[in-house]
């Protein structure tokens, strides 16, 4: 009997992880997701891995984001050599954000370890080096949609459209073992379905044991119509008071969403602002990416099709600055301006500077439009803070601060419990890849729409497939 154990993401948000062992001897790491959010969270990035990675014979990858893939040049320098299977279009996001990532890590060791030198401590080595993700990039095996491949000993991988981000991914594997066929589906994150570049999640209907996110388990969106009325609102207000927009987002997935939409609202008329700023290298850079992937999104409204052909058409008045120097001198606008920029819960990135500049400023505008981890400074926001410290400053928080929960890039409860209605007999059900409050609401709303008991695994939990 094959066994499956939760490692990571379990009753958090973060650190998506699961160990599959069949009797065979076959061994695949579902997913190798950094922890993120509060300090304790972050340094368990450190912690050995519960496992030997030179032991593991494939690792599979729902998506792109660093909470599922961002311990991978880590696992690859402590020993792993075999393939990483991941979409087509999901191994570049990976290469995006993976050298991202080591570049942050690689300067956040250094910066440390300038000031550990004046104090005589030893310096501190960062969780992997660029050199690092070139191993582990060399590793991408990308598979298709619907392409069914073998990526251990009895250990077949079909992945499904999940509508979250380009590339991201619904986990099918089929478990051979001693003439017995087992079927684990894992749901990755689900997309929100009215994403309007992504597709709605590909449905699926068998499965054995089936793996749940419940990032948005205990409640729904608001529909995304009334989200934009409400976005809308907010910039004409923020025109109103003479002061900017300023809009932390992930620079994969949220920030091209948003661009969307502020697109559509320059084309009916609706955008006051004067200049709309995408003030993350990264996120151009993805832009780059999705357009090259464009035949996986859903298409252009047909009302702007015939006379849009590129980005600049759609929002001409989108600035795209690269270089530090463009991005500081963004602080010369005070009014008619919106900033998006990384990172989407204000954990570092170039948001905190235009906090620094914005923030205490009652006349602008904070406009939160995804998740806020705990311990992070966009929930210390979301939360309510007065004062928050960036940069070593302490700010105050007189900037009017708004949570848009309905351009969420995850699914919300009734389009989980919908998604999961489709599976066949009520397979063994585990709730991962959410804050346990969460997982409570959705175990029992599962249980009293669809009769169906969820578990909610432990830590380190072990179950047979």
């Amino acid at each position: 009997m094959a066994l499956l154990k939760f490692l990571g993401a379990i009753q958090q948000v973060t650190g998506s992880c699961y160990l599959i062992e069949s009797r065979e001897g076959a061994r695949v790491l579902l997913e190798c997701g950094m922890r993120q959010g509060r300090r304790e969270d972050e340094e368990g990035n450190r912690a050995p891995f519960p496992f030997a990675p030179d032991s593991l014979d494939a690792v599979v990858i729902s998506h792109a984001h660093l909470d599922h893939c961002g311990l991978l040049p880590r696992l690859v320098a402590e020993g792993y050599r075999g393939p990483v299977f991941a979409t087509e279009s999901g191994c570049d996001l990976m290469e995006l954000i993976l050298k991202d990532s080591a570049f942050l890590q690689e300067k956040d060791a250094e910066w440390e370890n300038k000031w550990r030198a004046r104090l005589g401590k030893a310096p501190v080595q960062p969780l992997y080096t660029l050199a690092d993700t070139e191993k582990a990039l060399h590793l991408c095996r990308p598979l298709a949609y619907g392409e069914r491949h073998e990526v251990a000993k009895g250990i077949w991988l079909t992945y499904h459209d999940a509508g979250h981000i380009l590339g991201s991914a619904i986990v099918e594997l089929e478990i051979h073992d001693h003439n017995l066929t087992r079927r684990l589906v894992f749901s990755g994150d689900l997309g929100n379905t009215c994403s309007p570049l992504m597709h709605s999640p590909s449905i699926l209907t068998e499965a054995d044991l089936l793996l749940l996110e419940s990032t948005y388990g205990d409640r729904d969106h608001r529909p995304s119509e009334e989200t934009l009325d409400e976005l809308a609102a907010i910039l004409q207000a923020a025109h109103r008071d003479g002061g900017n927009v300023l809009i932390p987002a992930f620079a994969v997935g949220r920030t091209q969403d948003l661009i969307y939409y502020l697109g559509r609202f320059y084309q009916e008329g609706r955008l006051p602002q004067r200049a709309v700023f995408l003030d993350s290298p990264m996120a151009i850079r993805a832009n780059a990416i999705y357009a090259r992937h464009y035949s996986e999104l859903n298409g252009l409204d047909p009302a702007y099709a015939h006379k849009v052909k590129s980005i600049q058409d759609w929002l001409p008045v989108l600035h795209c600055t690269q270089t530090p120097e463009e991005s500081m001198s963004i602080n010369r606008f005070t009014d008619g301006a919106i900033i998006i920029a990384g990172s989407g819960m204000c954990t570092g990135g170039r948001i905190l500077h235009h906090f620094k500049h914005n923030l205490w400023r009652p006349e602008c505008h904070v406009v939160f439009a995804g998740f806020q981890a705990k311990g992070t400074l966009g929930r210390a926001l979301v939360d309510g803070a007065q004062h928050v410290r960036l940069l070593h400053q302490r700010i105050a928080v007189k900037a009017k601060v708004h949570t848009l929960g309905g351009f969420s890039a995850h699914a919300g409860q009734s389009q989980l419990i919908d998604w999961v209605s489709h599976f066949d007999h009520h397979p063994e059900l585990y709730l991962v890849h959410g804050e346990r409050e969460k997982m409570l609401v959705l175990q029992k709303v599962l249980k009293e729409r669809l009769n169906w008991l969820a578990g909610i695994p432990e830590p380190g939990e072990q179950i047979a497939i």
